[in-house]
């Protein structure tokens, strides 16, 4: 098996291999959007009440848009508005031509209902397909999908496009770690899709079996749905020996796959802009910024459908960077948090990302923590409790708890206590990761 340093330093794509959308240049491609977005607007307005009601409250029509920038005039969706149409309000189809629903889980108010026709599932599955590819996959792999299947858009996203795309498909899902050792071991995958929260846990298990996961067959690691850092990215390709990549979507847009970091640049994320139209707005007041500047990420569907979105607020904070390996398409910056992840301890805004940076950099410790809000006094407290790594030294953990620390507050500039604990006490995640944990006093 080649080294990871070896792989690293990949070729550029050859220009056969990718989709004609992918060779566009940026003047072609923004007149397909332009026609795309007309058709969106227009579709949504004709056949979803919400949309007509929100479009008419504002001014505006679909006919108003003749050009891209004229987008900023139309208003946002959010998660809110599909929770209140809840479950099939958001469809521009009859029913009886949805194909396939997925939803939110639930956890926090009405679950979100998306839904697919036939050609959307279609759609959805070459996306995906060109995500794989971008990202280090070929036809005849065996990629081992260990994202959960059932009603989360990534098990059955990730397996429809690793099809499309011609590999061999073991649909794991998530749970049963020691299995999934044992089925890596024994099937010899080259591609892994999954979180990188549970990769770590699968390196962890590899190793608690006494098997060394850079040995396996494992190559390329397609890792999303939660946010992650360069120092994870860089823990996971020295730990298990693969090309880390990002993959980006979310069920209210389409699933995995509207945005993927290409494995021979490694620096973003290409959206894939024949399909989805992204924007960055000031989370505050929603004004459009420009390509460049940090705020919150917006998109609009193209080509959808049985449930078009019109500048739909993701919660996710990135910004626009011009295309790299795919030059006419533009990139988005690794998503590092999101606006309702952010913590406000004692009126500084904090994301678990920061965290995490501070803590893979600090020797001794492990990536799996947790942060704990309580209440002291009138107050709020942060806890951060991290895991040593099997071999730190009792006598390591003291110093390295000053360490993480010394780092949150040089950083993000608040007081946080740390808490150093024993190796496998903090839960492990199956799926998205949970990171806070909120017990403050809200009497």
């Amino acid at each position: 098996m080649t080294t990871t340093a070896d792989r690293r330093v990949g070729p550029a794509p050859d220009p056969d291999t990718l989709d004609p959308e992918e060779r566009m240049g940026v003047e072609e491609l923004r007149a397909l959007q332009l026609d795309r977005l007309r058709w969106t607007l227009r579709h949504a307005y004709d056949h979803v009440p919400h949309h007509r009601r929100a479009f008419d409250a504002a001014g505006v029509h679909p006919e108003d848009c003749r050009e891209l920038a004229d987008l900023a005039r139309f208003p946002t969706t959010s998660k809110a508005d599909l929770r209140d149409t809840y479950p099939f309000g958001m469809f521009a189809v009859p029913r009886e031509q949805v194909r396939r629903v997925h939803a939110s889980s639930g956890t926090t108010g009405r679950p979100t209902v998306v839904g697919y026709t036939e050609r959307d599932l279609d759609t959805w599955a070459a996306v995906m397909a060109r995500s794989l590819r971008a990202a280090g996959a070929r036809p005849g792999d065996v990629l081992h999908n260990a994202y959960g299947y059932g009603l989360f858009t990534g098990g059955l996203g990730a397996h429809s496009g690793a099809e499309r795309l011609g590999c061999t498909v073991v649909p794991v899902s998530g749970g049963m770690t020691p299995r999934q050792v044992q089925l890596i071991t024994d099937f010899r995958p080259r591609v892994i899709t999954v979180t990188p929260s549970y990769a770590l846990a699968l390196i962890d298990e590899f190793e608690a079996q006494g098997l060394d996961p850079r040995a396996s067959s494992l190559e390329v690691g397609v890792f999303g749905a939660e946010p992650w850092t360069e120092q994870m990215r860089a823990e996971i390709e020295q730990r298990l020996d693969v090309d880390a990549v990002d993959v980006y979507g979310l069920s209210e847009v389409m699933g995995p796959g509207v945005a993927q970091e290409c494995v021979e640049v490694k620096d973003g994320l290409h959206v894939w802009e024949d399909h989805f139209y992204p924007e960055v707005v000031d989370p505050l007041t929603g004004q459009v910024l420009p390509d460049g500047e940090v705020g919150e990420l917006v998109f609009t569907s193209l080509t959808k459908e049985a449930m078009p979105v019109v500048r739909y607020r993701t919660r996710d904070l990135t910004r626009l960077l011009p295309g790299t390996a795919r030059p006419g398409m533009r990139r988005m910056e690794k998503v590092t948090g999101r606006t309702d992840d952010m913590i406000i301890l004692r009126g500084v805004n904090l994301f678990p990302t920061q965290v995490e940076e501070v803590v893979l950099r600090t020797p001794g410790l492990s990536p799996h923590f947790a942060l704990e809000l309580t209440t002291r006094g009138r107050l709020d407290h942060l806890t951060v409790r991290v895991e040593a790594r099997p071999d730190c030294p009792p006598e390591r953990r003291g110093p390295a708890a000053t360490e993480v620390a010394r780092g949150v507050k040089d950083t993000v500039g608040t007081t946080v206590e740390v808490v150093v604990v024993d190796p496998e006490t903090l839960a492990r995640s199956m799926g998205k990761l949970k990171r806070v944990y909120d017990h403050r006093d809200r009497g």
